[in-house]
């Protein structure tokens, strides 16, 4: 069971800090919903016996922000893991279904996860920008797992997907605190996307991001970790995972991204899957496995990255 709830659903005190938790509540799923869900997740009933779910609302920039939590029961001092959600708005937002089947599996793994919807969402205060002031909404979570019992916040892991890959790079371009990052399908040149999903612009970056169109390109560049690979924390090494079928974000950004990772010595390893699509359904098992090595090695245990220097005989 979580060790504490907090219950501030008055007013927000003048002390209270970012990434403070100000709410929480219990989330149970009926007997209809895991049965749907274990199509998806066979084991399902055994990872929800071994891991309790919260709903949460935090602080961030002075924002209630709703999100998730999820922590093996009976348990103390665990890495976290932040795990960064695709699309935007409604689209793409956590529910208590996708919490049970994402975040209380990686909890299962022995982490505790926190994944936020990013301000403007699922009830949350603000508005999103696609990259821009959400990424607070992401480095906070990581002073919410300071103050969390069961989490030592000095082991964090990064989990990203599609446009969660976008903010991962967004944040890890800001703090070093990340000992390992995850990036699946991770969106890394909007600009190539724009050309590539022309309806894009109109139905996403118009809407969302600020000053559009007279700040157009830099505001894209800007949320193209592809032209920066060098602000990157190198003490941060990234497991790049992606398709070869995936329509969504083009498989060769993700190449493009290993180039660049690999131009400026970047610590990273990248797994391509043969016709796999956007989120890798194919090969969820083999995903799952990798990340979780991934994770094990260096967050929880802290395994140094091998020398990059040219070496052996």
């Amino acid at each position: 069971m979580l060790v504490l709830v907090f219950a501030l659903l008055c007013s927000v005190p003048t002390s209270a800090q970012y990434g403070t938790l100000l709410d929480s509540t219990n989330v149970t799923l009926s007997e209809t919903q895991i049965a749907a869900l274990e199509r998806h997740e066979p084991a399902l009933r055994a990872i929800l016996a071994q891991v309790d779910i919260q709903a949460m609302t935090y602080l961030s920039d002075s924002l209630r922000i709703k999100g998730y939590l999820a922590a093996p029961k009976h348990s103390a001092h665990l890495p976290g893991i932040i795990y960064n959600r695709g699309g935007n708005r409604e689209f793409g937002k956590w529910t208590d279904e996708e919490a049970a089947l994402r975040l209380a599996k990686i909890a299962s793994w022995g982490y505790v996860v926190v994944a936020s919807q990013y301000r403007g969402t699922a009830g949350g205060e603000g508005r999103e920008e696609f990259g821009g002031a959400e990424v607070n909404d992401v480095l906070t979570l990581m002073t919410l797992l300071e103050s969390y019992p069961q989490a030592d916040a000095s082991r964090i892991g990064m989990y990203g997907w599609s446009r969660g890959g976008m903010m991962t790079y967004l944040a890890l371009a800001r703090t070093d605190r990340v000992r390992a990052a995850v990036i699946g399908a991770g969106l890394a040149d909007l600009l190539d996307t724009l050309q590539r999903r022309p309806a894009m612009e109109h139905e996403v970056y118009a809407q969302l991001v600020p000053q559009w169109p007279t700040e157009r390109l830099r505001a894209l560049a800007a949320r193209s970790a592809l032209y920066w690979p060098a602000k990157l924390h190198k003490r941060t090494p990234i497991l790049l995972l992606h398709g070869s079928a995936d329509w969504r974000v083009h498989p060769s950004q993700t190449f493009r991204m290993a180039a660049a990772l690999y131009a400026v010595q970047h610590p990273f390893r990248f797994v391509f899957f043969e016709g796999g699509d956007h989120g890798l359904t194919e090969y969820r098992e083999e995903v799952d496995r990798l990340a979780q090595d991934w994770f094990d090695r260096y967050v929880r245990n802290q395994q140094r990255w091998p020398s990059l220097a040219p070496h052996g005989r």
